[in-house]
């Protein structure tokens, strides 16, 4: 019998035992046919991982270059119609770097850190959530305090021109503790105003309340129909859908 390699081949019923070789050449005539690997998944697998690299460092950038008040910088992190909602500030990006740039030069102490993020890519649109926690110093009562809350950033990222860069950033308000720095200190909330900010950012909302600030009192927590809606949101941002529902 002849191979498709051109080489003879032992018949089945053959009494001669094949040397090394001729097994080998049997091998290659009956396997089946090699499948062609796909380049294009890989180049397309390569491409998200690049996609989630530079969208995290978009995240990163964010808390460096606000916190740093490098705020040139700080402008990159978004598109020029970038939007921002925050317990103390929903409005266009421009705005939120000027009131921020303001505040730092007024001695406002905010300060962020990030933990892990979870990144969802659909074409030239994302969504990504990052653990975070938020820590506000300033007094209170006449007496200082941390104001450390726990959540979560909720980003609506889009590439254009091949950037990728911030549209609209949400937050998930999950925890929050206020800390008096000095212990010798005894503090007292009004135990009214704190019980009407929703749990996950109380201690925070009645901070930035006694502050000055107007508080928006709807925001995201870890449970509830707000997170559910900001879901939706980011579904429907993913499906190619408008922003502007997500902005309420």
């Amino acid at each position: 019998m002849a191979s498709n390699l051109g080489y003879a081949l032992p018949m089945p019923n053959s009494t001669v035992a094949p040397t090394g070789r001729r097994r080998a050449l049997q091998a290659l005539a009956f396997a089946a046919p090699l499948v062609a690997v796909s380049c294009s998944s890989m180049e397309s697998e390569e491409q998200l991982r690049h996609d989630k690299a530079d969208i995290r460092e978009v995240i990163e950038n964010w808390a460096i270059f606000r916190d740093a008040a490098l705020w040139d910088k700080f402008q990159t992190v978004w598109h020029s119609d970038g939007y921002m909602m925050a317990t103390w500030f929903q409005g266009p990006a421009t705005e939120f770097i000027k009131v921020s740039r303001d505040g730092f030069e007024r001695g406002v102490n905010i300060l962020h850190f990030l933990g892990g993020t979870n990144t969802e890519i659909v074409g030239n649109r994302a969504i990504a959530m990052t653990k975070m926690t938020i820590t506000q110093r300033a007094p209170v009562h006449d007496t200082l305090v941390d104001v450390i809350c726990t959540g979560r950033f909720y980003d609506f990222f889009e590439k254009r021109d091949n950037k990728w860069a911030i549209v609209l950033r949400r937050l998930f308000y999950e925890s929050d503790r206020m800390i008096v720095l000095d212990p010798s200190k005894e503090l007292k909330l009004e135990p009214e105003l704190l019980a009407s900010f929703p749990v996950g950012y109380q201690h925070l909302a009645y901070l930035q309340t006694k502050l000055g600030f107007k508080v928006k009192t709807d925001m995201p927590g870890l449970r509830g129909p707000e997170g559910q809606a900001l879901y939706a949101h980011g579904a429907n941002w993913l499906a190619g859908k408008p922003i502007d529902d997500a902005k309420k």
